[in-house]
């Protein structure tokens, strides 16, 4: 199983000079440490406006920051915000070819509609149409990506004549495509698109199951047709995490940032009434906090079970960790940088991680890759076949 860490640049108010400036600095330093310790991914998301929660806006600005002081860690677009009122679809194409490149070919491609009013409202988005605007705007950037030269296209939401997109990326034809998932039709979308399911659903292992089996059920049936021009079959979880060998510690350190990483997500996305520039977001999660009790004195023994169980000592994360191998997860990602904690308390878990509980699952990880490969290079080959996309143009058609 392969893990990664997931930056959403959290910074909750009040803020005061040079806080921005740290933010970014630390969470470098936090990828560099990541990568020297052999931990396989670094995924960022594009938000706008949603301030407190993420202040992630330019990730390919950051990513392309870490690729030049890192040498094996995956930088995962985690999502990139491919609707063309978001990104112009070729605008799209070009940075992914370009930090695919920057990077030596270690970029993979997240992408998403997202679904917060902030966001889509901003840039005048029909959320009824949202979801059509970005399976259309998602095939055209992987041709774009793919074919030399892309021949044009004139469709409901976009439209643009025959140009040769470059650059083209390390990796052919594109880097492997992901998609945001936080509901269940989502998992069953990535399957049928046959793209990896990033999913942003705090489940826990018993339901994980359900969604592995049927991620991994549609995916080798008919109803599997590449958006594509190739095939990424994973599906990652997401996960809370602070490791310390003192579970009292691992809980301070961790569970108020992870609670209000939650928090925040259901106030922009559904509760919460926002004022841009005022609302504290911050201010009200305390007084949430302050009027249900402390935090830390909940029942870990349950919590372990569910969305908290990446909080604890090596043997809880050990534990966690087991239950999604075993539903046949294939990455886990943890949420590190949320709410208020604290760079080197960061720092210090990714160590204690990296050196008591993440060789173990390495030492499976080669061998349960290439027997699952193996299982579904049929069903993949059969998907690509059921493909139908655009021509590649002769010669005598490509337009002057």
């Amino acid at each position: 199983m392969k893990f990664g860490i997931f930056y959403e640049h959290q910074l909750p108010r009040p803020w005061k000079e040079g806080d921005e400036q740290k933010l970014f600095n630390d969470a470098l330093e936090q990828v560099e440490v990541a990568d020297r310790l052999g931990i396989d991914y670094a995924w960022e998301v594009e938000h706008h406006f949603l301030e407190e929660y993420s202040h992630s806006s330019a990730p390919e600005v950051f990513l392309a920051a870490c690729s030049q002081r890192t040498k094996n860690i995956r930088l995962g677009q985690g999502i990139r915000q491919v609707i063309p009122q978001y990104n112009h679809p070729a605008r799209t194409a070009e940075v992914v070819a370009t930090l695919d490149l920057v990077s030596n070919g270690r970029l993979d491609f997240g992408t998403g509609e997202s679904s917060a009013e902030l966001e889509l409202g901003g840039f005048k988005i029909p959320v009824a149409e949202k979801r059509k605007i970005y399976l259309e705007s998602l095939e055209q950037v992987c041709n774009m990506l793919a074919m030399d030269p892309y021949p044009g296209y004139q469709g409901q939401y976009f439209d643009m004549p025959c140009r040769n997109v470059v650059p083209k990326p390390a990796q052919r034809p594109h880097p492997p495509l992901w998609v945001a998932c936080s509901q269940r039709e989502t998992i069953r979308m990535a399957a049928r698109l046959g793209i990896g399911a990033l999913t942003f659903a705090f489940v826990d292992p018993m339901e994980a199951q359900e969604w592995v089996d049927e991620y991994y059920g549609i995916l080798k049936s008919d109803e599997c047709i590449p958006i594509g021009h190739a095939v990424n079959p994973n599906i990652c979880m997401v996960s809370s995490f602070s490791c310390h060998h003192d579970r009292e510690i691992a809980i301070q350190r961790g569970l108020d940032g992870f609670e209000f990483f939650g928090f925040a997500l259901g106030s922009l996305y559904a509760f919460g009434e926002h004022k841009p520039g005022r609302t504290d977001l911050w201010k009200q999660f305390e007084e949430v906090k302050k009027a249900r009790g402390d935090l830390a004195e909940m029942d870990m023994t349950q919590a372990l079970a569910g969305s908290r169980g990446g909080i604890g000592t090596p043997d809880d994360l050990r534990e966690h960790l087991l239950k999604f191998e075993k539903c046949g997860v294939d990455q886990v990602t943890f949420i590190q940088q949320a709410g208020r904690n604290q760079h080197e308390h960061i720092c210090e878990a990714l160590e204690i991680f990296a050196a008591e509980v993440m060789p173990e699952f390495k030492e499976r990880e080669a061998a349960r890759e290439q027997q699952k490969l193996e299982e579904l290079a049929p069903y993949i080959d059969a998907a690509l076949a059921r493909k139908k996309g655009l021509q590649e143009l002769a010669d005598e058609e490509i337009p002057t």
